[in-house]
């Protein structure tokens, strides 16, 4: 056997054990998961169309990121860069094919986290400060997809497909969710990865399975985010509310810097 080649493959191997890990302390975490007992006092004061405000603010927000800020959004990084790099990176995991080489992989995916994450501080606390809400999702979750597109760029993917948003959306519904709707969520990101190219033409993927998959994701968000954004909406007080966008920006890069990462590696694995 070549010795390059072993050597990756045993990289790639060991890679997937530390990512199962991982992934099994996420299971756990979100299988025992309550809801706080306080929260849950609030939040049934809060009226019901408060709650329907805010899950359409966050559907609006998706739609609008997806349909219109892409191209604004890549404007925030130099794309064709992070293509080359990506390439000289797998180039040399392939050539070398040791742990260096997939850790600086690791590195350079999860870089720009703690910049967007100080973006999304200082926009969260600064409207919460004077008490602005839901104007504050659209720029939320504009800095949240830039993350992830930069994440999906440094493994090597692409974003701009329906099948490609429609697995983004999926990873974002699943990092928020809790018990078993975790697991079911868990299993078809996992399914996602493992059973077709994503990078292909629709295959069937049509603009109601898109929008479907945007209510979904919203909800999720709208569910988690419901006392805190309310509170946002108040002035002074709303900095509280602000404050927890770098908490909710790292919980989803969290979960979806890893399954790029594992969805690397598989793509490797089947290559090779």
């Amino acid at each position: 056997m070549n010795l390059i080649f072993k050597k990756t493959t045993d990289a790639f191997g060991k890679e997937l054990q530390q990512i199962e890990k991982q992934e099994q302390k996420l299971k756990n975490a979100a299988l025992k998961a309550k809801p706080s007992g306080w929260k849950e006092q609030l939040e049934s004061k809060i009226p019901e169309k408060v709650y329907e405000g805010l899950e359409s603010a966050f559907c609006k927000g998706f739609s609008v990121v997806f349909s219109k800020g892409r191209p604004i959004i890549e404007k925030s990084y130099k794309k064709e860069k992070m293509i080359i790099d990506y390439a000289i990176r797998d180039y040399a995991v392939l050539k070398k094919g040791g742990k260096r080489e997939l850790k600086q992989m690791r590195k350079c995916a999860s870089h720009t986290t703690t910049l967007n994450m100080a973006i999304t501080t200082v926009e969260g606390v600064g409207l919460g400060a004077l008490g602005i809400g839901m104007p504050d999702i659209v720029l939320f979750l504009s800095t949240l997809l830039k993350g992830v597109y930069e994440t999906a760029l440094n493994y090597g993917f692409e974003y701009e497909s329906p099948k490609e948003q429609i697995f983004i959306l999926k990873m974002m519904e699943a990092s928020l969710c809790s018990g078993m709707d975790w697991w079911r969520l868990n299993e078809q990101v996992d399914g996602m990865m493992n059973t077709s190219d994503l990078s292909g033409d629709r295959g069937g993927i049509n603009e109601d399975d898109l929008e479907k998959q945007i209510k979904e994701t919203a909800s999720a968000f709208a569910v988690d985010m419901l006392l805190l954004k309310f509170i946002q909406g108040l002035p002074v007080v709303g900095v509280i509310g602000g404050a927890a966008n770098p908490v909710y920006y790292n919980k989803v890069m969290k979960y979806v810097q890893l399954k790029y990462r594992k969805r690397y590696l598989l793509k490797k694995i089947t290559v090779k």
